[in-house]
């Protein structure tokens, strides 16, 4: 099986933005808090999404919850940043 849907959820803004072409579609979700990405992502998975990526924001708990909340019909993972990154990413996040 090709992949030919995929989704990825971002904390920041409200927003939804769907790309692609003929043999593939992408999906991006903005929301305000993690807790919001349950819903957003048995969303995802009802409407054929293969694969869901969550911005690094979740963190460990948040995408344990999202893949419980989703009954672990998909595979998702975390973007995550390096100890060289930190600082950077705490300065972008905190203001």
């Amino acid at each position: 099986m090709a992949l030919e849907k995929f989704g990825f959820i971002v904390v920041g803004d409200v927003f939804e933005q769907l790309q692609g072409t003929d043999s593939f579609q992408m999906s991006v979700v903005g929301i305000r808090k993690p807790k919001e990405a349950i819903d957003v992502a048995k969303k995802m998975v009802e409407d054929g999404i293969q694969i869901i990526e969550l911005c690094g924001a979740f963190g460990p708990v948040w995408t344990a919850r999202v893949i419980e909340a989703t009954e672990g019909k998909v595979p998702i993972g975390t973007v995550t940043y390096g100890p060289e990154s930190m600082p950077g990413l705490f300065k972008v996040l905190s203001s």
